[in-house]
């Protein structure tokens, strides 16, 4: 399955070993993410590591070992779409994930962000629908 993954699963597995982080590890699933996913992240690393109670190597370290599961699509790739979804959705943050979507014609995203019920563009799986899967 080829699903677009959300910030807020990437910070879930950042903070604790959980069904999030299991779920990034199973090769069932293709995941991919925006370019922009990392800067996101970056934002909060400080707050992060204090949460997850590790030092700032092991928060790179792991953070590395998290994307060597998800694919990064770079803007360009799915620019086109942008315009096409940005009024399906409230966030305008959202609209990058949307987008990406679209332009892979992935199975759905993966995410916690109630925004992402909103839109009728992709299937929207949580850890629980994922698990089933």
């Amino acid at each position: 399955m080829k699903i677009v993954v959300d910030s807020n699963r990437v910070i879930s597995a950042l903070l604790k070993d959980s069904t999030t982080r299991q779920i990034l590890f199973n090769k069932r699933f293709l995941f991919f993410a925006p370019s922009f996913i990392k800067s996101e992240i970056a934002k909060y690393k400080e707050e992060l590591m204090k949460k997850a109670k590790i030092s700032e190597e092991s928060f790179e370290r792991l953070l590395d070992i998290l994307f060597e599961n998800i694919t990064i699509i770079q803007e360009e790739k799915y620019e086109n779409y942008i315009d096409l979804v940005k009024n399906e959705i409230s966030d305008e943050k959202d609209v990058p994930y949307l987008a990406l979507s679209k332009y892979l014609e992935a199975d759905g995203i993966w995410t916690h962000d109630a925004h992402f019920e909103e839109q009728k563009i992709s299937k929207v799986f949580t850890n629980s629908d994922l698990l089933r899967q």
